[in-house]
């Protein structure tokens, strides 16, 4: 999925020079969580809105270089790994650098949260399933299988969780009904966390993002 076209450049990145009152200012009138700071082109770091209101307003932002988070993705970095960065970090504003290592723009999380909510995993019909197994134990190419061996059609799968040492996996599966694949991944050593035929836990999901809040709620 191209997501490329989503680097945003409305907010000018933080000038190591500027003033602290400025930034704080900058923060007062955004919703982000972080601004990048960026000299010559490159990326210093993000400086957060939390770690800003401690600053003295007369100082410059390079006086609290140690401060800098250090985060952020390249230009051909997939979407699925631009929103664990966003997760990881607890940011809603992602730089972009190219391979050269130059500053590009930033992605806006809830860009990016839109983008989800398109694809065939949300907007497809089909069955929800969660299943669990020994997180060095199965691969995505053996639930891949499982599914389409019972003529299902694998519409999407990520890594949900995890307990210990076992993997919470969650699948969308259109074409038919879970109960004959659930039989299957049972036969292959799957522990079943949740099955539903109706759909109403991806109608849940698309609705209210439950399970995305984490994302949304920094």
């Amino acid at each position: 999925m191209e997501i490329n076209s989503f680097i945003n450049y409305d907010v000018p990145p933080v000038s190591p020079e500027d003033p602290v009152k400025h930034v704080q200012e900058l923060f007062f009138e955004l919703t982000n969580t972080h601004l990048p700071v960026v000299k010559d082109g490159f990326l210093l770091g993000n400086i957060s809105e939390e770690d800003i209101a401690g600053f003295e307003l007369e100082k410059k932002v390079s006086d609290y270089g140690y401060a800098l988070d250090i985060f952020f993705v390249k230009e051909n970095t997939n979407w699925l790994e631009v929103l664990e960065a966003f997760a990881k970090n607890n940011a809603n504003m992602m730089p972009v650098l190219n391979a050269e290592g130059r500053y590009l723009g930033y992605y806006e999380l809830t860009d990016l949260m839109g983008l989800f909510r398109e694809t065939p995993f949300i907007n497809e019909s089909g069955g929800v399933l969660i299943v669990e197994k020994g997180s060095s134990d199965f691969t995505f190419s053996e639930i891949s299988q499982i599914v389409e061996s019972d003529n299902g059609k694998l519409l999407g799968a990520f890594v949900s969780g995890y307990e210990g040492d076992m993997a919470q996996i969650t699948l969308k599966v259109g074409n038919t009904g879970l109960n004959s694949i659930m039989q299957s991944f049972r036969r292959y050593g799957y522990t079943i966390i949740m099955g539903n035929e109706d759909d109403m836990y991806m109608e849940n999901l698309k609705e209210r993002s439950n399970y995305l809040r984490k994302f949304l709620n920094i």
